[in-house]
């Protein structure tokens, strides 16, 4: 068995890794900790786990003593000396923070405020999107784990990118979240009575996930890609509707487009491109590690409409991390991940 240690086990990342990790039939959860909530029992913080999982928040160092593998849900600025602890212990690590998903470190610098502590650890972790990356992400020890709008808008927008059947400029990623992104700690946004019945864009034009997306469209197309990214939040716990548009190329059919997208997925589990006529919907996919994308033709503007929607716990967070973990195992992806969302 796989030991695996959750760092911020108390987060919504964490405590959506407790869950997914508690049915793996190959790993067992050894150690977890909470700097908020050290020497409390997971049960005290969340009732859901009572006596399912009444293990007792421990700190860091002890986590990654009794680990194989370490995920930190950690806010940014927090997981890069950790990764260094777990790389001198032979300890994988998976971050499902921010700190090593952006590889130029001026942008991180940036966009973060903050800098490459060792830049021969960054040159090693590997970006974990493993519908696009898998076979870098085999065996390595550092996975920066994307988050959830940087893994929605790529995977609406790659099999257009990949077989060069959009403009690469003018792209717009038109994104809608459920209130978990914005993280456990309360706030003003995500109090009840200001969020609820409202709907609205935050951050315009100056969300810290922007440079992600374009890194990793800009490796898919092999030429430096520049997106308008519109994030909005739900008045809604869960999911994320990505609605991306592009410029379709000269001469470009439907056809085309449905065919790229069908072949670029069609061995892809926790991809599902929908028939046509069907919109995707975050109330299809929750709970589970599934995107599912639907694709437009609007032929009087001459665009690609895709739409993508992921649980932005799961594909968006935790569930990607497993399968990441899954990846760096040399198991089936979808060990301990295969949750049939449920109807209703």
């Amino acid at each position: 068995m796989i030991k695996v240690g959750i760092i911020g086990a108390t987060g919504y990342a964490g405590c959506e890794l407790v869950r997914i990790l508690s049915a793996h039939p190959e790993a067992e959860i050894a150690a977890i900790s909470s700097v908020s909530f050290e020497g409390k029992k997971l049960s005290d913080v969340y009732p859901s786990y009572i006596y399912l999982n009444d293990m007792v928040c421990e700190n860091s160092d002890e986590v990654v003593k009794k680990s194989d593998v370490v995920f930190a849900a950690l806010p940014h600025g927090l997981s890069q000396e950790l990764a260094a602890k777990c790389k001198a212990e032979g300890v994988k690590f998976i971050d499902l923070g921010a700190d090593f998903r952006l590889e130029n470190e001026d942008e991180y610098e940036e966009w973060y405020g903050g800098n490459f502590l060792d830049k021969a650890l960054h040159e090693e972790a590997v970006y974990g999107l493993p519908e696009f990356f898998r076979d870098k992400i085999k065996g390595k020890s550092v996975i920066a784990n994307p988050g959830c709008y940087t893994t929605c808008s790529p995977l609406a927008l790659a099999p257009a990118v990949v077989n060069g059947l959009i403009e690469m400029k003018g792209i717009i990623c038109n994104c809608a979240s459920g209130v978990t992104g914005a993280g456990r700690k309360p706030n003003q946004g995500n109090h009840y009575p200001e969020l609820n019945e409202g709907f609205h864009a935050y951050k315009v034009a100056s969300h810290r996930h922007t440079p992600e997306i374009e890194q990793t469209l800009s490796k898919l197309s092999g030429e430096k890609v520049t997106v308008t990214f519109v994030p909005h939040l739900l008045p809604v716990n869960r999911g994320i509707l990505a609605t991306c548009y592009a410029d379709l190329k000269d001469g470009v059919t439907y056809e085309q487009i449905r065919a790229a997208y069908e072949d670029y997925y069609k061995d892809e589990y926790f991809v599902r491109v929908l028939p046509d006529g069907m919109c995707a919907d975050i109330h299809n996919i929750k709970y589970s590690n599934f995107c599912d994308i639907s694709v437009h033709y609007d032929g009087r503007a001459n665009k690609l409409i895709a739409c993508a929607a992921i649980d932005n716990m799961v594909k968006g967070a935790a569930g990607q991390a497993v399968q990441n973990m899954n990846i760096i195992f040399d198991l089936d992806e979808k060990t301990g991940l295969e949750f049939i969302p449920p109807a209703f």
